[in-house]
């Protein structure tokens, strides 16, 4: 009776769900990295890559690129919106759905950023991090990184106005015992402009181990817990908040997956002591999957040249998955924003509430500096309603860039496989030069999947 009683509560909890109808304008609620929110109506059959290049016209964000839609599928896992595919297939209940915008991709060099709005996103993003505990660092970096945010929205250091501040305000876990070092990082901050204080503050961050680490939980071929992440540099494996092992992309040949196991092929020069294939057990398949298309969009975005092109799908052709990267790369886009900025940038910044519990941190004084205790928690990150969106730009581009800005996404197909994989070309030059793009008679073709059940081509 227990039993039933659970599954029948189950069926009713799915069935208050509102579904899609067919035909049916979609009302989606996009949360910024500013907490400002706002509803976009658009058609089902229009493409993700639509809905997203909309929410970044909104913004007048040029560099869009390094930013993505996250949000909770049916499944219970968090997902990225794909570009390349219909909203109505990625989308199947729209009560209490809503969308994240916040960075997908972190360049090693927040210098490469070109815009002050981008730069500005990007801030906001290591506050966000910060503050939820995601961005763990040592005490000075927490205090130092704090103290370029303070410059920032409060401007020169002020005794009375920063103890008020601070005890108003969490930037981060375990804040009052950072107090004395805050204000002593921000009294040398003097006549720097918010602008400045956002790109100090990013030249802090990324020299921290897990700047831009997203750690998705996973076990190794022996059962041991640890995290993986996917960085411009390759594939990363951290136990607990140590980084044990990386595998750059001049190392793998071929990232797949099997039903909810990970797997990396090693190019045979790595090392006769070292395995050619390793294999990590994850939650779930849509986990696993989800964690290898990152992958394979990390990879295209810092390692090639220009977007991949869509492979002609055959009878002969159809098995493993067509997913690809869609948008500019990095190389394409530094090309196209040029050496920086004809103008200065005008935009509104807006002073975010923080959410972490000042309970909760007093309660646990090590959280700022142990990752094994705060594994990404999605749901921390989540806003409330009720905001209006005032992050605005002013950012203005000319013709030729505005046109390859707002270049229509191309579709693509699609197929539904339990295992799919992504071949690594094996490179000696250095990581910052760009891979040129492979055809897809190579024998080891990117980024579309060979199955593994497949024999290899002749």
């Amino acid at each position: 009776m227990g039993d039933r009683s659970r599954r029948t509560g189950r069926l009713g909890s799915l069935a208050t769900r509102s579904r899609v109808s067919k035909g049916t304008k979609l009302r989606l609620r996009v949360v910024f990295l500013d907490d400002s929110e706002r509803t976009f109506e658009v058609e089902q059959k229009v493409l993700g890559g639509d809905f997203f290049n909309k929410v970044c016209g909104h913004l007048k964000l040029l560099e869009k690129e390094y930013f993505g839609l996250e949000f909770r599928h049916q499944g219970g896992n968090y997902v990225w919106l794909e570009l390349l595919k219909p909203l109505a297939k990625q989308i199947k209940y729209t009560s209490d759905l809503f969308f994240r915008f916040i960075v997908k991709f972190f360049p090693p060099d927040p210098g490469q950023l070109k815009r002050g709005l981008t730069r500005y996103l990007f801030a906001l993003q290591i506050k966000q991090d910060l503050s939820n505990g995601s961005l763990t660092c040592n005490d000075n970096s927490a205090a130092l990184l704090v103290s370029h945010i303070l410059q920032s929205e409060l401007g020169d250091y002020d005794d009375e106005m920063d103890s008020q501040h601070l005890e108003m305000k969490q930037y981060v876990p375990n804040q009052e015992y950072l107090d004395h070092k805050i204000t002593k990082f921000h009294r040398k901050h003097r006549g720097a402009s918010p602008g400045e204080s956002d790109i100090q503050l990013l030249e802090v961050a990324r020299k921290l181990d897990m700047y831009g680490i997203r750690p998705h939980r996973a076990h190794d071929g022996e059962g041991m817990r640890i995290n993986l992440s996917v960085t411009h540099s390759g594939v990363l494996v951290f136990q607990g908040n140590t980084k044990i092992n990386t595998f750059s992309w001049a190392k793998i040949r071929k990232l797949s997956f099997k039903r909810k196991h990970f797997l990396i092929k090693l190019h045979d020069k790595v090392g006769a002591s070292c395995k050619d294939t390793l294999e990590f057990s994850m939650a779930s398949r849509d986990v696993c999957k989800c964690f290898w298309k990152t992958c394979v969009e990390y990879h295209a975005f810092f390692r090639l040249s220009e977007e991949p092109e869509t492979a002609p799908r055959t009878l002969l052709s159809c098995r493993g998955s067509s997913f690809r990267y869609s948008g500019r790369t990095q190389k394409q886009l530094l090309e196209c924003m040029g050496s920086g900025e004809k103008k200065p940038s005008n935009f509104e910044r807006t002073r975010r509430q923080c959410d972490y519990d000042p309970r909760q941190c007093r309660s646990s004084p090590d959280l700022l500096t142990d990752v094994s205790k705060q594994i990404y928690e999605h749901s921390r990150l989540f806003t409330r309603p009720g905001h209006v969106l005032a992050v605005r730009s002013e950012d203005e581009v000319d013709a030729r860039h505005r046109g390859v800005d707002d270049a229509n996404v191309r579709a693509g197909g699609w197929a539904k496989r339990s295992q799919s994989s992504v071949e690594v070309p094996h490179r000696t030059r250095p990581l910052a030069q760009v891979t040129p793009p492979l055809s897809l008679s190579s024998p080891v073709p990117h980024p579309l999947a060979q199955d593994e059940s497949q024999p290899p081509p002749p």
